[in-house]
């Protein structure tokens, strides 16, 4: 008997196909007044759902938009924005 095999690791950035956001209970909001712009927040987004790419400010400065579709609020953003800009609020 031949047996099947099934592939159950998962890749990163694989939600841009399915949009997993609706089922967290906490989504990251971000104090664009706080955020100094160093894209820590972007880099470890494990499914890449921050972009800090073309988003700037007033000033010039480069800021984080997060894409809250695929945003599945595991909250390490939050751990890893060294001044603290970033925290988890409930999402209803």
């Amino acid at each position: 008997m031949k047996r099947k095999t099934i592939n159950l690791i998962t890749q990163p950035h694989t939600t841009l196909h399915n949009k997993t956001g609706p089922w967290r209970t906490e989504k990251p909001e971000t104090d664009l007044n706080t955020c100094i712009g160093c894209s820590f927040c972007s880099k470890i987004c494990p499914e890449g759902c921050i972009d800090m790419d073309n988003n700037r400010d007033f000033a010039g400065k480069i800021k984080p938009v997060t894409d809250l579709d695929y945003c599945k609020g595991c909250a390490l953003c939050v751990h890893e924005c060294p001044v603290k800009a970033i925290k988890m609020v409930k999402d209803y």
